[in-house]
This record gives C-alpha cells, structure tokens and sequence, in this order.
C-alpha cells in the first residue's frame, strides 16, 4: 500500500476521502466495491447516486493506483473491496488513529445499482432517531454510530451541505457560525467551497471531533445533535473524556463493518480493474 500513503502525503484530504468510500461501499450494499464501478451509457451505478456526487476524485485515484499495483505484481489475486478496506486502515493509522482488524477474502459486486445510496445512506440533516433507525437496520447500536462518526475528525463538507446552520439558524456558536459564514459567502456561485469537519485538528485523527462538539462547533447538523440528543450524548462525552476508549471503540466498529454483507465464492468476483466489471454486468432496475 505505499501507493496509498504516497498519494496521502502528495494530498492530505485522500485519508478522509477513502473512508468515505470505504463508508458508502460497506453500508449501502456491503463491502464488495459496487461504489467504485463507473457507469456506462448502458449501465448507471453506485457514482450516479445524488450520494454519491460528492465523493472525492482523489480517493477513487489513491484506490485506482492500490489496484494496479498489486495487478502488476499478483494479477487476479486481490479483489477491489479487499483493497479499499486495507486502504482506511492504512489512512486511518497514517493519520494517528487506531489500527483495526481486517479480514480479506472478499468478492467484488457484479452490479451497482444508484438507486441504493440515496435510499440506504444518511443525509447531511439526518436527524439522531433517523440516524440511530439506519444504523440498526444495518445491525449497530447507537454507540457505534457515535463511533463511527467520529471518522469526522477528518475531511471537509462543501457549504451547501451546512448553510442551513449557519445562515439565519440559533443554536450555533456564533464565532463559527461568523467564521464559517465568511467563508461561504460565495458557495452558491463556486460550490467547491468547503470547511473542515474538524476546524482545530484537521489533518489528525483523535478525538477533537467530540470536544469541538462539546463547544458548539459541530459542522454538520447529523455532527452537532449527537451531542445535543439524550440517545447520544452520553457517548461523545465518553470519547471527549477518552481519546483511548474513542480508539477501541471506533476499531471495533470498523472491523465490524468491514465485514458488513461481503460477497464470497461465486457471489462475486475478483476485478482486474475497480472501474468495470470483468465481463458482463448485473444491470439491477433503477
């Protein structure tokens, strides 16, 4: 994986671009790198999703250089989704955060349909009892939500996804909300304009998501109500408190959706290249 961490240190955003993928890949349809499949004129895919609009060009790069490799030096042996899943591992440790399990062995999906993500992934404005229903539905508890999204420790989210908070809203510490709306004042002409998760430790993983959200300085409203909501709290205080039991926790979780619905024998397959299928695709409705 030394391509991943070079692409890391070239770009330091690529570590929370591939956890996103890693995130939207496992919970949608499982852990089988349906996200990373292009669409064709013929077939649309996971990347035709509203969901999946924003999702970073440099983490399907980072990803796209992992697979070539190790094609050139073990062709047919490594699937997709067994490479995203070492691939957050890796950025998650390069970036200070705990190592977690990874079991490999994983199959790649034969259909990507974009109809899923949009239905099965939470929105920016999610609420915490959509949230905590969502998660459930996939099998984790409440606290591994709060784990689990403190993942937000890294990465950034573009303006349209929080001006709802900011512009006109209570409830927002106001020097954020000041900050946060100077620099959006122009999101609606350039809406690449972006904040960080985490204004003070961006480029870190610890546990200075759950303090900021302690302050008010939440960037996204499904960040800000865990702490807010009586189902949650208790959990960001913890993480706050422990940036240890945060570790252990959040390692736990991941290992548990790394192995979230994997395809194996002949449910799937090994792909040459993350972008297409191997031969001719399941092409499910919508």
């Amino acid at each position: 994986m030394d391509v991943v961490s070079q692409k890391q240190i070239s770009n330091p955003t690529t570590a929370a671009g591939v956890l996103r993928v890693f995130f939207h890949d496992c919970f949608v349809s499982g852990c089988d790198a349906s996200v990373l499949v292009s669409s064709t004129p013929f077939a649309r895919s996971e990347r035709d999703a509203a969901q999946s609009q924003s999702l970073p060009g440099d983490a399907f790069d980072a990803l796209t250089r992992a697979k070539t490799a190790l094609e050139l030096e073990c062709p047919g042996a490594v699937s997709c989704a067994d490479v995203l899943t070492i691939a957050a591992r890796v950025l998650v440790t390069m970036t200070g955060g705990p190592r977690f399990p990874v079991r490999l062995g994983r199959k790649d999906a034969t259909a990507s349909s974009p109809a899923q993500p949009d239905a099965e992934l939470p929105l920016a404005n999610s609420t915490v009892p959509r949230l905590v229903a969502m998660f459930a539905a996939k099998g984790f508890s409440a606290q591994e939500l709060v784990a689990l999204s403190g993942a937000h420790t890294l990465g950034f989210a573009h303006c349209k996804e929080f001006a709802d908070r900011i512009f006109g809203r209570a409830g927002v510490n106001p020097a954020y909300a000041k900050g946060l709306q100077d620099a959006c004042k122009n999101y609606l002409r350039d809406p690449t304009i972006a904040a960080f998760n985490d204004v003070m430790t961006p480029g870190k993983f610890d546990n200075m998501y759950f303090v900021n959200l302690q302050r008010g300085l939440g960037l996204l409203s499904t960040d800000q109500e865990l702490w807010t909501d009586a189902r949650t709290r208790p959990f960001v205080q913890r993480y706050a408190d422990n940036e240890t039991a945060f570790f252990d926790d959040f390692a736990r979780a991941m290992a548990k959706l790394s192995v979230q619905g994997v395809k194996t024998g002949r449910d799937g397959e090994v792909r040459r290249r993350c972008d297409m299928y191997n031969g001719n695709p399941v092409v499910p409705g919508g």
